[in-house]
């Protein structure tokens, strides 16, 4: 139970991070006070979770046409859909939220490369095959 909630807990802290950085470099990103970041982190990570996997899939056949880049505008969405229910954190455009996107999400990957926890080897699931 505790190596779940870490879990949770250094994800939470990696968007943190990775939404304050990004507050610095795009313009049209702000949040109004830190309780306004740590709110808006832990609902993106909620609304990633449980938002975007279903418009992924009601959105499937324009995700498939455009080999996945659809994909990109959903993240945007995710981040203006927080925008909008989190006071003190607000969004100045689509573009803004798009690039941004991009920007968090590389910058999460990079961050959790460097965590503990993350150094196991790629290998197929125990008792199966990789096809």
């Amino acid at each position: 139970m505790f190596a779940n909630l870490t879990s949770f807990a250094l994800n939470w802290a990696v968007t943190s991070l990775a939404l304050w950085v990004a507050s610095h470099v795009f313009s049209g990103l702000r949040f109004a006070d830190a309780s306004a970041l740590i709110v808006s982190a832990l609902l993106l990570g909620f609304a990633n979770a449980l938002v975007r996997p279903l418009l992924i899939v009601l959105t499937f056949p324009l995700t498939l046409v455009t080999l996945g880049l659809f994909i990109l505008v959903i993240n945007a969405l995710m981040l203006m859909l927080v925008s909008l229910l989190v006071q003190g954190f607000t969004v100045s455009s689509f573009w803004t939220a798009f690039f941004a996107s991009i920007f968090i999400s590389l910058l999460s990957l990079v961050i959790g490369a460097f965590l503990p926890g993350n150094d196991v080897p790629l290998r197929p699931p125990p008792g199966g095959r990789w096809m």
